[in-house]
């Protein structure tokens, strides 16, 4: 994904709410299938890390990019945004630059 694409995807995910927030049990397999539906259904996603989650946001990041095979958007202080492509339904058409 290139920075303008990247760009284009925070501009969208900026109106969006959390679907998904993720508290004191942290990185859990129910977080990582609510996830994966998610993130299956929309392509792309906003998560909020709550104050009482005591795992670097970053950190929680790359392990759900990495479960669900979807890619880092951007991390800025407890939000985490997330894309996936849907290969079948694709909602989201990203510009090529």
């Amino acid at each position: 994904m290139t920075s303008k694409q990247r760009a284009y995807l925070k501009g969208i995910a900026s109106n969006l709410e959390p679907i998904v927030h993720i508290g004191k049990s942290s990185v859990s397999p129910e977080v990582i299938s609510s996830v994966e539906e998610a993130i299956n259904a929309r392509e792309l996603i906003k998560i909020a890390v709550l104050k009482n989650c005591a795992d670097d946001p970053k950190v929680i990041a790359e392990i759900i990019a990495e479960r669900t095979h979807s890619q880092i958007v951007h991390v800025i202080g407890k939000k985490i945004i997330l894309y996936k492509a849907n290969k079948d339904k694709p909602q989201i058409k990203l510009p090529i630059f």
